[in-house]
């Protein structure tokens, strides 16, 4: 499995859409932290959720997540749901963007590229262990994320 991209500006610039759950029961948020590399001898994925957001409840219930990215044409739908919560209703229905249901998980038919994980680790970050500024400025009134670490188990694209 070959994959090349600027691991360092791929989540931060472009943004991604986070989805766990199955066809039957999904929610998906947009990201902007994120990793890619190897653990264990396995090409890896890591994301963070904050225990707050709708969608760490399907990252604890399912084993499979998607992480995927998009053009710039989709930067407002991404933009709205990272803003809007699945509790709340349909959120993707106010959305250009349309579910695609895999063998494994689900994205979304406008991703230019979707990397499928099976969830290897989870922890949730120590706020005792972070730098005092960062526990000040982002951690102040809400639990820290969640880590999960995924295996890359296949990587579509269009």
């Amino acid at each position: 499995m070959e994959f090349r991209t600027d691991v360092f500006s791929c989540f931060n610039r472009k943004w991604a859409l986070l989805t766990a759950g199955t066809k039957e029961d999904f929610n998906t948020m947009t990201i902007s932290w994120g990793g890619l590399g190897t653990l264990w001898g396995k090409p890896v994925a890591t994301v963070y959720v904050k225990p707050i957001r709708y969608t760490w409840q399907f990252m604890e219930r399912y084993d499979i997540f998607t992480v995927s990215f998009y053009s710039e044409d989709c930067r407002k739908d991404l933009a709205l749901l990272g803003e809007l919560s699945g509790r709340d209703g349909d959120k993707i229905a106010r959305t250009k963007l349309t579910p695609a249901f895999l063998k494994e998980g689900v994205t979304f038919g406008q991703a230019e590229l979707t990397l499928v994980c099976r969830k290897l680790y989870a922890q949730d970050l120590d706020r005792s262990a972070m730098p005092e500024d960062v526990r000040d400025a982002i951690y102040a009134t809400e639990e820290p994320h969640r880590m999960f670490i995924g295996e890359v188990i296949d990587i579509i694209r269009p």
